[in-house]
């Protein structure tokens, strides 16, 4: 993909279905008794590959674009894949389908992409053997891919060492198999869209300060489900619409959780111009229409307990910080690390490319803004978000900006540049 410099963007779009919650849908649909309809479904490939692997296991699931309808068999309604359950790139899929597996009655093979196969994996095989589950890692090297044979489970209180959503959700749906109440807790709460959706199928779920508690139930039940806009989506057009001059883009119907708005207080603590309108909740799950203008940015600092409600959304947020005015420090964002690439390095090193004062830290990174940016060739490693957050800093920068394989946006976000292209008032500059 090539871009050149833009001068203004305005219009509005509606983001895609977000991420976390579609994988979810389809998860929990397959496991409650009856028929589950989901609208505004993300079709991304990442998606799509969970609805693959829960065919593989005998659920019919048809789609027609962004509606989906599931046809639940049940809590013990999967049967055997004849095949390896092909995960992708997902790592949600690998890590919650992992849960599922661990209480059924049968063997299954979970593999993804040469990088998925590289993500530690460690961290959900740990708490699952301490709930009785037969979980192997085939190279015996901690990824995968992964050999799981269905055991009864017995349940556990979980002290996970580290705020992973993926990590909460495989013990708690494991603990859906479990002889009694399972819990975790983490050391920061992480997104609480497992709990939510769980409690709208029927499973009894508490959650107290960072602890989050399953009572095994007889049965899900299935619902609709309405999938609110991807915040992570909308990242790329708030910082598109802040940054590039004389800019107002709307963004309907954005997922507003509160333990995924990071991102929104991190802009406002910057000096963001952004309004929220049509404002509404639906099962828990908050949502509303974002306006955003362009603004003048200063640098702040980005640490503790607000890093897990933006992890996806720092290589954004490095971004706006090399526009704003002054340093932008990131610390305890290490889990970026083994993400779809080392995203620290990965940002880092195409921020310098592009004339940002950018450095790199074992947990972040140290950015000091207001340098102009110069067009340069970029290199994502196949990963969705860096391609998507250099797209949004070449329609910035003086020059011609390249990005290599480009395609991977398709993962999370196939009309990415589509949209990005429906925003574009300039005849000057290109995408």
């Amino acid at each position: 993909m090539k871009l050149t410099r833009i001068n203004r963007l305005q219009g509005e779009i509606a983001v895609p279905g977000d991420k976390s919650i579609s994988h979810r849908a389809v998860m929990f649909g397959s496991l409650a008794k009856g028929t589950t309809h989901i609208s505004n479904f993300l079709a991304g490939a990442d998606c799509l590959a969970t609805i693959d692997c829960f065919r593989k296991m005998g659920i019919q699931i048809e789609q027609d674009g962004t509606d989906v309808t599931v046809y639940g068999k049940g809590l013990h309604g999967l049967t055997k894949p004849e095949e390896v359950l092909d995960v992708g790139n997902s790592g949600t899929t690998t890590r919650l389908i992992s849960g599922i597996l661990a209480g059924q009655n049968f063997e299954a093979t979970l593999s993804g992409d040469d990088s998925l196969n590289q993500r530690p994996m460690k961290r959900i095989i740990t708490p699952l053997r301490m709930m009785g589950a037969d979980i192997k890692s085939v190279k015996d090297n901690g990824c995968a891919p992964l050999k799981i044979q269905g055991k009864k489970l017995k349940a556990i209180h979980y002290e996970s060492p580290v705020a992973s959503a993926q990590v909460k959700s495989c013990v708690l749906l494991a603990g859906l198999y479990a002889d009694g109440k399972t819990s975790v807790t983490e050391p920061v709460l992480s997104r609480n869209h497992t709990e939510l959706m769980l409690r709208s199928f029927g499973a009894e779920v508490t959650s107290e300060g960072t602890t989050a508690q399953i009572t095994p139930p007889k049965e899900l039940r299935a619902t609709d489900i309405t999938v609110p806009g991807d915040i992570s989506s909308a990242a790329y057009f708030i910082a598109a619409g802040l940054v590039t001059p004389d800019s107002c883009i709307r963004l309907k119907n954005v997922g507003l959780n509160p333990t995924r708005d990071g991102l929104i207080r991190v802009c406002r603590q910057m000096g963001a111009d952004i309004q929220m309108e049509q404002i509404r909740d639906d099962g828990g799950e908050m949502a509303a229409d974002l306006i955003v203008r362009t603004s003048e940015l200063k640098g702040t600092v980005v640490e503790g307990d607000l890093i897990p409600t933006l992890i996806d959304e720092i290589p954004v947020i490095a971004l706006l910080a090399a526009f704003a005015k002054g340093e932008t420090i990131i610390r305890d964002a290490q889990e970026l690390k083994v993400k779809e690439s080392d995203r620290i390095a990965l940002t880092v090193d195409n921020l310098v490319k592009m004339g940002v004062n950018a450095q790199a830290t074992d947990d972040g990174m140290i950015i000091r803004g207001g340098a102009p940016l110069h067009g340069a060739h970029i290199f994502c490693e196949y990963d969705h978000r860096i391609a998507m957050t250099f797209s949004i800093a070449g329609i910035n920068a003086e020059g011609e900006t390249i990005i290599e394989d480009a395609e991977c946006v398709d993962v999370s976000y196939p009309t990415f540049y589509e949209q990005l292209k429906s925003l574009q008032v300039s005849e000057e500059g290109r995408i």
